[in-house]
């Protein structure tokens, strides 16, 4: 008796499967099953991990899909006819049919999606080779007819069935469902219809979880993805019948006195074995480069190699030389002398457009190579980078060329590959958005109708990234609930269950597939998202590298838009080009701000955490910041204060054996990158830097039996040195901690490197850098107005929007180096109105007057909701007071309306002369309230003044600055003073009001005060936005975000 599961859905069928790939293939070994197939909804998103999992684990893989089928063709598209879809469940029989299975799912995603990924018979027709089809469940299109009693139909249906797929190749599918009725009834005539036909059968069970304990919390689990709550009644619900992976003994049992059945059971392991699809894993099919004169890769590659050895090199040591052509030979060995060619030539081709590149980022920078070639702008020598750590001979994983991009450009490089190599081969590729815990929470309680504060509650105890067992382990409060709360233990079990299932397809923020032929012959495609025209592969990155697809990671970088902003800035004031890559890394000022920690702004040392280990360690080399940018992350971050003791000779510095000094010396005795490791291995036990990669590898693996061997084999080679075992011992125990805190230094060096370009900016041109950056972050007003209050730090003036000088982008006063606010940064107006204003200024000068602006801007752009945003935010301050232009609105608009009218019609006569002389009224002037209210709502916050400006003193006084209240003040009591920007109440579980306010202070800082139940009743009053109070509350920080909880509260008029 051999059955195999052939109606399977993983959580790749995103709206209602639960079962990972692992936990299906754990259940198919767990139920002695030799075969079994991967169905999902519409799309092949699971299908090369289950394949791979699957050949690991000695199960033969079916690839197949539950294909939605439209009614008519996919192209139609009419809600009153087409909004509904048929199932329709295939398999790929052969190659040539998964081949084909690629395009239907492609075609599917890419023209016929409607509220499905449709295909039709006419596609089906033409793709059908290699495919078996089955009659499928009862959302299938006979199913249907035979519950609609339509027997005319249910003989058309098979006959069409059978007439693309053939008898051999069209299966009847019973499903093994006793709970629903209509199943049954769909049972007993497919069993006439098979018979009439004479058709092979199979028996099902329609799997949506791995086991019937599942069954409730798969509830659950489509409340979540359904947003319905499982009170609901109407909701969409699966609990009444067993949709788990069946054991097949319990099915045999049920209907093994029924011979069909029984018949159909055995069929199933047949259908498998007739699915014999082979896929090459792990071979590189690349596209071919194709050399401008038709010369030999590997010869063009080393011409370039060596023009950019003698570019970068004037004198070629002997070093230099072997490094080069030792690289130059393993590239040639691993066969990547196409994926050099490729990789350098869309870099030097964004480089030719003036697209800002980063100087490198990953393992890539140790590579002489890729320095030569333009990858990289960073020379490997200089910094001690190992080339072994991105490509060996011991290791044949296909390496990474890691690259960032300007943010704002990265979509011209995706273009310039489709041209090179052809549209219909390249694409971005698919990343999976997964359930973690603190989400779960709040989804589960949410679905089960518990209050929101529940869900709330729960989820601020779990640290930040944390899963659940290890959040229950490390928060005391959290394990507390948990142990004494029903209602919390309920969602924190139902939440384990649904942490990492797939929750969503989104795009990958960096990856590019480039195929050598096109894209469908070796995977599936969809669109990013729906009214989105970026394509993507189903697979995601890393079944994208399974099949052996050319990946590229080409991230955009929003700094590197800044910097190349800051670069365009600096070339219009002062008539200067500056290249950043050749400055020397030993500028005073730079190491001047990182040491007073002045870094708001600069990449990746602007939080408040680092800038306060930047004033304690003033850094005096690049050396200190490449360290600092690999230790500051979670676990490595405890070795920062020892770092810095021991630079300033707080803390000894000691060596286990004199040969691990000129490893260590460089980091203070302190083992920070996973280089120095394989240091170690090479220069105490004599490992090649290939064998110290492995090591590395095995390290991070944490596999034990690899572990033993190569502990075994590192303790043996430095013993063979001359090292005692009891020291040989000692050293190995510095390799364990390196799973944890070892980073690439190649990596933190290419960051250290742009930490140091937009340090300098700063240093030497902050106006520039400042006006870039305000631009960067259009719509982030938080991040704008900590920025803002930078710049007031650094004695730079903001200038209110003006008609006749700003920009769409925030800019620089020419004359007086202030930076002008930036028009399209203005709440309501945007970048296409801005683009227009400036293009017209550019064109024809300044606006004279409004009632020039006014007949100068396209009708569509002087409405009602533009205007009043312009006028708000200042913009025609210069022409007239601002309240004379909002109670003047209706003539203005009215004006404008009846100019283009008669300028339509060419019948401007007299009114000409009334439109040159419009009058604005006067009237009172707005008071400095309202101004200021209006700048904080169209602008993000306030720029000609602050409410706080006269509280200054005796806030200054009384109460500590928010920049003051970070991780080391955490548990501490304080006093804080500032404006309410906002409150936020909710209800507790036990029916009370506790609320959430943001406050701001003077330097435009914010922090949240959280104010329980019985504070809130004492002070409900003082809790109103504009309020000006102070806060007395002991400093937390419970989920990675600074807050203070009310323990009193005043407002500052009854001091």
């Amino acid at each position: 008796m051999k059955f195999a599961h052939l109606h399977l859905h993983s959580h790749y069928s995103l709206l209602d499967g639960m079962s990972t790939i692992d936990e299906i293939l754990s259940r198919v070994k767990e139920l002695e099953m030799e075969s079994a197939a991967l169905t999902d909804h519409g799309n092949l998103y699971g299908a090369i991990e289950f394949y791979k999992k699957a050949k690991e684990k000695g199960i033969h893989p079916v690839i197949g899909c539950e294909l939605y089928l439209a009614p008519r063709t996919i192209y139609d598209k009419d809600p009153n006819f087409d909004a509904n879809y048929f199932h329709l469940l295939v398999f790929a029989k052969n190659n040539t049919g998964y081949k084909n299975l690629l395009k239907l799912i492609s075609l599917a995603n890419l023209e016929g999606f409607y509220y499905k990924p449709r295909v039709d018979k006419n596609l089906l027709k033409e793709y059908h080779e290699g495919l078996i089809a089955t009659s499928g469940c009862l959302t299938g299109e006979i199913p249907k007819a035979i519950l609609n009693k339509n027997k005319n139909k249910i003989k058309t249906l098979v006959e069409e069935y059978l007439a693309i797929f053939g008898k051999d190749d069209f299966y009847i599918e019973f499903q093994h469902h006793p709970e629903i009725k209509e199943q049954q009834i769909v049972n007993e005539e497919l069993k006439k219809i098979a018979k009439d036909y004479n058709l092979k059968t199979i028996l099902t069970c329609d799997s949506h979880y791995p086991n019937s304990t599942d069954r409730e919390v798969h509830d659950i689990f489509l409340s979540i993805q359904t947003g319905s709550n499982v009170s609901d009644p109407d909701r969409l619900t699966m609990k009444d019948a067993d949709f788990s992976i069946k054991d097949p003994k319990d099915i045999f049992n049920d209907i093994k006195d029924d011979k069909d059945l029984v018949e159909a059971f055995n069929n199933t392991y047949e259908l498998a074995q007739r699915c014999q699809v082979e896929i090459t894993l792990g071979e590189n099919i690349f596209p071919v480069f194709k050399t401008p004169n038709g010369e030999d890769n590997e010869t063009y590659l080393k011409k370039l190699a060596i023009d950019g050895l003698h570019e970068r090199y004037p004198k070629i040591t002997k070093e230099i030389q072997e490094r080069f052509d030792y690289e130059l030979k393993v590239i040639t060995q691993r066969k990547l002398t196409d994926y050099f060619l490729i990789v350098q030539d869309f870099i030097n081709w964004a480089k030719n457009q003036d697209i800002v590149i980063g100087p490198g980022r990953g393992s890539v920078v140790g590579s002489i190579i890729a320095y030569c070639l333009h990858i990289t702008e960073i020379d490997p020598l200089k910094h001690g980078l190992i080339f072994e750590r991105f490509i060996n001979l011991e290791r044949m994983e296909m390496p990474d060329v890691d690259t960032d991009v300007q943010d704002n450009r990265r979509e011209e490089i995706i273009r310039y590959l489709e041209e090179r190599y052809g549209k219909d081969r390249v694409a971005q590729i698919s990343t999976f958005g997964v359930m973690k815990a603190r989400l779960a929470v709040r989804d589960v309680a949410r679905a089960l109708g518990f209050p929101y504060s529940l869900g709330d509650k729960i989820s601020k105890l779990i640290p930040f990234n944390a899963k659940m067992d290890e959040a229950l382990e490390i928060s005391p409060e959290l394990k507390e609930l948990y142990q004494t709360n029903p209602d919390a233990k309920l969602v924190i079990d139902y939440a384990k269950r649904l942490e990492g299932l797939v929750r969503h397809a989104s795009v990958h923020a960096a990856g590019v597939v480039v195929a050598p032929g096109p894209l469908t012959d070796y995977a599936p495609l969809q669109y990013s998202a729906r009214g989105n025209s970026t394509i993507a592969t189903q697979y995601e990155m890393h079944s994208v590298e399974d099949i052996g697809l050319l990946k590229i990671d080409l991230l955009g970088i929003a700094y590197l838009t800044v910097i190349k902003n800051t670069l365009r800035i600096i070339k219009k004031l002062y008539n200067k080009e500056i290249d950043l890559s050749s400055l020397s890394e030993d500028d005073p000022k730079v190491y001047e701000i990182l040491s007073k920690g002045e870094t708001i702004g600069v990449f990746q040392v602007e939080s408040s955490g680092m800038r306060r280990y930047l004033k304690e360690l003033k850094p005096s080399n690049f050396e200190e910041i490449v360290v600092m940018v690999a230790l500051y992350r979670p676990g490595p971050m405890e070795l920062i204060p020892s770092y810095i003791n021991r630079k300033w000779g707080r803390e000894k510095i000691s060596y286990l054996h004199p040969k691990l000094e000129p490893i260590f010396k460089p980091t203070y005795g302190i083992g920070i990158y996973q280089e120095q490791m394989m240091q170690i291995a090479r220069d105490l036990a004599d490992f090649s830097l290939g064998e110290a990669d492995v090591l590395r590898k095995a390290i991070g693996k944490k596999n034990k039996e690899l572990l033993d061997s190569q502990k075994q084999k590192l303790i043996e080679g430095m013993m063979k040195n001359g090292i005692p075992k009891e020291t040989a011992e000692k050293i190995w125990e510095l390799f364990l901690p390196f799973a944890r805190y070892g980073f690439n230094k190649s990596h933190a060096v290419g960051y250290a490197k742009v930490v140091y370009y937009t340090a300098y900016l700063k240093a030497h041109y902050p106006q520039a850098f400042m006006a870039a950056l305000l631009t960067a972050h259009f719509g982030n007003l938080d991040k704008i107005a900590i920025e803002i209050g930078e710049c007031r730090r650094l004695g730079i003036k903001i200038i209110p929007p003006d008609i006749n000088k700003s920009f769409v982008e925030f800019g620089v006063d020419p004359e007086t180096k202030n930076i002008i606010f930036s028009l399209a940064a203005i709440k309501g107006v945007g970048t296409m109105v801005a683009e227009i204003i400036q293009e017209e200024r550019k064109q024809n000068g300044v606006y004279k007057s409004l009632t020039d602006f006014i007949k100068r801007m396209p009708k569509n752009i002087i409405n009602r909701k533009t205007m009043e945003s312009l006028i708000k935010a200042g913009v025609f301050d210069s022409f007239y007071e601002r309240n004379q232009l909002l109670q003047s609105l209706d003539e203005i608009l009215k004006f404008a309306y009846q100019f283009n009218k008669n300028n339509q019609t060419n019948q401007l006569g007299l009114f000409a002369g009334n439109i040159e002389n419009l009058k604005i009224p006067k009237v009172e002037p707005l008071n400095k309230k309202d101004k200021l209210n209006f700048e904080k709502e169209y602008l993000g916050l306030y720029l000609s003044d602050h409410p706080l400006n006269e509280y200054r003193a005796i806030l200054t006084k009384l109460s500590t600055p928010f920049s003051k209240v970070n991780n080391t003040t955490n548990g501490q009591r304080v006093r804080i003073g500032g404006l309410i920007e906002n409150c936020q109440k909710i209800i507790t579980k036990n029916g009370k009001l506790m609320l959430f306010s943001k406050l701001e202070d003077l330097s435009n800082n914010k922090i949240e005060v959280v104010v329980f139940p019985d504070i809130l009743e004492k002070s409900k009053n003082l809790w109103q936005e504009n309020n000006v109070i102070l806060v007395d509350g002991k400093i937390n920080n419970y989920d990675g975000e600074m807050k203070v909880i009310c323990e009193s509260v005043r407002t500052i008029e009854s001091i």
